[in-house]
């Protein structure tokens, strides 16, 4: 597909591009590119494909039934990890098309970056980490994900820069391109205000609540204070090769961050159910263990080069909320039993 100039439409993008982005902006033309060689698409980047392809997959459709913060909630307005994965995609692409930098590596990571996220959140993952492995992490579990498990077990054979943003978005360490620390900041951001808005819609908590030192900082309302975080990273990143906020409004959403955790992350009512779901999840654990030929072909076929420990982790960090609970009933719920009817 040719312009009349000879080019592809896939050319014009990378034009641009070479145009338009920073200096210190990952064009897709510097890609480390894939383990496996592709022949290029006349219409879209490498990012751009990655971008689609994680869209298109199966894990990401799952987030839409995958804890943020409260499990599994009756209710049509609380955040999901699919909502999140969208606020954080959103704000992501925002800071990098202000800082001119690659918004289609920033949209790829940041559509990518929770796709091994267990069902039930953290709780999850602490699941795993007692029954399975204490480094199991859900960004390492991502990385799985796109490399090994999605595409019926080919993987989706990413960039190294959308790889590389996805399992670098939480923790420690940093991504190597400036477009995946944006993700990490983004995520931060959205989880932060988003969780704030889920905790007062649960009734556990008032904006008023939050030290009113902070507020006067950050914002009274929701949209208030993401601005506030997005404009402070664009002010200090503007021409720079780091990606920081401005020192207060770091010092205030570090602060906010950790009221959270007192007052919504450790909130024994946003957590009651918790310790059920983990101990439901550890069961299910140790069933498939005991028990291989009851998963999924994809996961009995991986045990031909992998424990049965590390398959039955793959399963169950793929479930959904609702999906394990319904494999937790019909493996340990009896049934009730209905005679005939006289």
């Amino acid at each position: 597909m040719e312009s009349t100039h000879g080019f592809s439409i896939r050319d014009r993008f990378l034009e641009r591009e070479r145009e338009n982005l920073s200096v210190y902006a990952c064009p897709t033309s510097e890609t480390k590119g894939r383990e496996k060689p592709e022949i290029p698409c006349e219409i879209r980047t490498d990012f751009q494909r990655d971008r689609d392809r994680i869209l298109h997959c199966q894990s990401f459709r799952r987030l839409m039934n995958k804890t943020q913060v409260f499990l599994a909630p009756v209710g049509d307005h609380y955040r999901t990890r699919m909502t999140h994965t969208l606020e954080v995609t959103q704000i992501a692409r925002i800071i990098a098309r202000a800082l001119r930098l690659n918004e289609d590596l920033t949209e790829a990571a940041a559509l990518g970056h929770d796709l091994g996220h267990t069902p039930f959140g953290h709780a999850g993952e602490n699941a795993m980490q007692k029954c399975f492995d204490p480094d199991f992490t859900h960004y390492k579990q991502s990385l799985r994900v796109v490399e090994k498990l999605e595409n019926d077990g080919k993987g989706l054979n990413l960039t190294f820069e959308v790889r590389d943003g996805i399992v670098n978005h939480t923790g420690k360490s940093m991504a190597s391109t400036l477009e995946g620390i944006i993700v990490k900041y983004a995520d931060r951001i959205a989880y932060i205000n988003h969780d704030i808005d889920d905790a007062c819609r649960a009734g556990i908590l008032s904006v008023s609540d939050i030290p009113k030192s902070l507020r006067d900082v950050l914002g009274e309302t929701h949209s208030q204070r993401i601005n506030t975080m997005v404009t402070s990273i664009i002010r200090q990143s503007s021409g720079t090769p780091h990606i920081q906020m401005e020192s207060e409004i770091q010092t205030a959403a570090d602060q906010l961050r950790n009221f959270l955790f007192e007052r919504v992350y450790r909130n024994p009512v946003a957590k009651s159910e918790e310790t059920k779901a983990q101990e439901m999840l550890i069961r299910l654990f140790d069933f498939y263990v005991r028990h291989p030929e009851r998963m999924p072909e994809l996961y009995r076929r991986n045990m031909e080069t992998e424990s049965a420990e590390r398959c039955a982790c793959d399963f169950i960090s793929g479930m959904t909320d609702r999906y394990a609970i319904e494999m937790y009933s019909g493996l340990h719920i009896p049934k009730v039993w209905r005679g005939p009817q006289v």
